[in-house]
């Protein structure tokens, strides 16, 4: 009887030994897949490529992007935000990460998810948003088209990634300012949207400049002005909205890597180390340039602290706008 429970002991700890090795496994140890929350040709999805294959080299380890669309982001995001928190389910978020939970709050609705189901691990880069329109419209400057669409409430229409979308809040918040109404025409996502104003479908486009500065240079569209603080460098001839007069309208579109909240400390703190190496890997560099989108790098409590105070900016201007109704 005294031999009992050291043979019951070392039982134990030999039937254990298999759990003990799962749970030391190095990490990563299996393919991580980025979600893109849109369809192909947008922001999220051209961000997301570059990141994908930098972190796949500096990890040695397969990284593989996914595009899971829907509801202006919603899909991708939600399907992140309940996913196995093990880091090898990430997301390429953009700044509607916030502004979707406030939407679904002003429509009295569950929401799809909420911030706190995300733990930031960096942003990538962050860009004002630009006003575009064909170039065979009549609209060369902001003030003509705003001017237009004060005559002409709801005839001017604009393509967006969808109801509460990124490409939607900007122009909501620049008709809000300037007090006109446009009609809005909302697609499935960045891409789609594109594709719309350079078929002649819509009027206008805000847009990250990546996705429209070589449409641009090709002579197909015509930037107006952007919603920054500041011009961008790809663009220094085109106005803000803030040195025309509409403070309001300031809006950027970033994009950043997350992973679900509760994903064990070390590895959040290897996708940190990761994403700082994979950044600054020529490749990737390159990449960004190619896209004319400058790397605006933050982690951890920086990049938490950036989210925060995004997302309160955000939260207030869909407050601000208010209930929006699909249109059918």
């Amino acid at each position: 009887m005294k031999h009992r429970r050291p043979i019951a002991l070392v039982a134990a700890l030999v039937l254990a030994l298999p759990f003990a090795t799962v749970a030391q496994e190095a990490y990563p140890s299996r393919p991580i897949t980025v979600v893109a929350p849109f369809p192909p040709g947008g922001v999220a999805d051209l961000t997301a490529r570059p990141v994908a294959a930098a972190l796949e080299k500096v990890l040695k380890n397969p990284v593989g992007v996914v595009n899971k669309t829907g509801a202006a982001g919603a899909v991708g995001m939600q399907f992140v935000a309940t996913s196995k928190p093990d880091g090898y389910t990430l997301l390429l978020a953009l700044s509607s990460i916030s502004i979707i939970p406030e939407a679904d709050k002003i429509f009295e609705r569950k929401p799809a998810f909420t911030v706190d189901q995300f733990a930031p691990i960096a942003l990538i880069s962050a860009d004002p948003t630009i006003l575009v329109v064909p170039a065979d419209k009549p609209w060369k400057t902001a003030k003509e088209f705003i001017e237009d669409a004060r005559k002409r409430p709801g005839q001017i229409s604009y393509s967006s990634s969808g109801i509460y979308g990124t490409l939607h809040m900007a122009m909501e918040l620049l008709s809000d300012g300037a007090g006109i109404k446009l009609r809005h025409i909302p697609t499935p996502g960045a891409g789609p949207a594109l594709t719309a104003i350079l078929g002649g479908h819509v009027d206008a486009l805000a847009s990250g400049p990546a996705v429209v500065i070589p449409h641009i240079k090709s002579g197909k569209l015509r930037a107006l002005a952007g919603w920054g603080d500041k011009r961008v460098a790809a663009l220094p001839e085109v106005p803000t909205f803030k040195e025309l007069g509409y403070p309001e309208a300031e809006f950027y579109i970033w994009a950043g890597v997350f992973a679900p909240r509760g994903t064990p400390e070390p590895v959040l703190a290897k996708l940190r180390e990761a994403t700082r190496a994979a950044v600054a890997e020529p490749e990737f560099k390159a990449a960004m340039s190619k896209l004319e989108t400058p790397i605006a790098f933050k982690q951890g409590d920086e990049f938490q602290r950036f989210f925060d105070a995004d997302a309160k900016r955000l939260a207030a201007g869909v407050r601000k706008v208010g209930r929006v109704e699909e249109k059918k």
